[in-house]
């Protein structure tokens, strides 16, 4: 027989130096797994803190994400700016009429961030009724970059919202921007407080169904002169949204009614009216405008008021919700649930916080 070959101390054969090199790709492969987490991870604490806390200061700008923690199977979405959140009481349908209702509202929320608004509403649920406040028909272009960010950076990531981004931009705006927000707020560093900490993880429910509440009474006591305009016609793309809008619910089998809240300013010219009737006529949609039924209603703006005709006060919006409530249920689908037991005790919970808040505001007004 030969001799068996002897290995050489330190000579490796083939399977040993396989596993090692399998063994150094692994370690490797954990230290940038392991970067990238940290990474990712200290850009998310970064993000939530330097974000503003919007249901801590401008609570206007926490209303988009408040929606996202809702039971779904609304019966009525109500969509637009500030004349939605401010004039309508969905505790008023629910309570008197059993209408499920929410607002997605905005503070100058533009017509096609409504639209995008509606398509996102969509993925999660179909309302038989929306209805869509047609002020914004007066922007045919971006406005400002605070309320775009109000009305978009609540949003949750999806199709819509990217479009409506990109419908939204000033010019000096950045998309990354919003995808990653640290970008923009990064110089907030400044302007830190106690309150960016305790709210990053915190955040506070500050609307009843997407409406804010306010017993403030500042009465009407001067109304500013309509400025003349050079064009009175609406833009093309804020036409082309009420379309898109239009479609939409028409494809979804939704119905769409057009509102006008009854505020007295921003000025709503004869004009306009008139654009807006001929658009309901010529496409069988339904028009209220609010402003023509302040006496049926039964609205003072002496008392039903916070800020002097812009916008209702808690009365004033109920007065209005009061009406709008008798109407949908006597000229849509809409019915009366609260006899379903599991909507109702939702709704129990939701009455008693509503309750309790306007008592408590009422309290504080009362003693000033």
């Amino acid at each position: 027989m030969g001799e068996v070959p002897v290995m050489a101390p330190h000579s490796k054969t083939v399977d040993t130096m396989k596993n090692e090199h399998v063994c150094f790709n692994t370690r490797k492969n954990i230290r940038i797994i392991t970067t990238l987490l940290l990474i990712t991870g200290t850009l998310y604490l970064l993000t939530r803190l330097f974000m503003p806390k919007y249901d801590a200061t401008v609570i206007e700008g926490a209303l988009i994400a408040e929606y996202y923690g809702e039971e779904k199977g609304h019966d009525l979405i109500i969509i637009g700016d500030c004349e939605v959140y401010a004039n309508f009481s969905p505790a008023v349908l629910w309570r008197e009429f059993g209408i499920n209702s929410y607002i997605r509202g905005s503070a100058q929320q533009l017509i096609w961030q409504s639209h995008y608004l509606l398509e996102d509403t969509l993925n999660h649920e179909r309302p038989p009724v929306v209805l869509f406040n047609v002020l914004s028909l007066m922007y045919d272009e971006p406005q400002r970059e605070a309320y775009n960010r109000m009305s978009l950076e609540g949003m949750r990531w999806s199709g819509a919202k990217v479009r409506a981004i990109r419908a939204s931009m000033m010019a000096e705006e950045q998309f990354l921007d919003y995808v990653f927000p640290i970008l923009r707020y990064h110089s907030r560093w400044s302007e830190l407080s106690a309150q960016d900490v305790s709210h990053m993880f915190r955040t506070d429910t500050v609307s009843h169904n997407g409406m804010l509440m306010d017993v403030g009474v500042r009465p009407v006591e001067f109304i500013p002169e309509p400025r003349l305009l050079a064009n009175y016609d609406f833009g093309e793309n804020a036409r082309m949204y009420l379309d898109k809008m239009r479609e939409l619910c028409h494809r979804e089998g939704i119905e769409l009614i057009l509102i006008k809240a009854p505020s007295l300013y921003p000025h709503w010219y004869d004009e306009w009216e008139a654009q807006v009737v001929a658009y309901a006529t010529e496409h069988d949609l339904a028009y209220i405008n609010f402003l023509d039924l302040v006496d049926e209603i039964g609205i003072d703006f002496a008392t039903d008021t916070f800020d002097a005709g812009l916008h209702m006060n808690l009365a004033g919006a109920e007065k209005l919700s009061l009406y709008l409530g008798e109407y949908l249920l006597n000229e849509t689908v809409l019915a009366d649930r609260r006899g379903e037991p599991a909507l109702a005790a939702i709704w129990d919970g939701k009455l008693a916080r509503y309750d309790a808040e306007r008592q408590r505001l009422e309290g504080e007004r009362d003693a000033e």
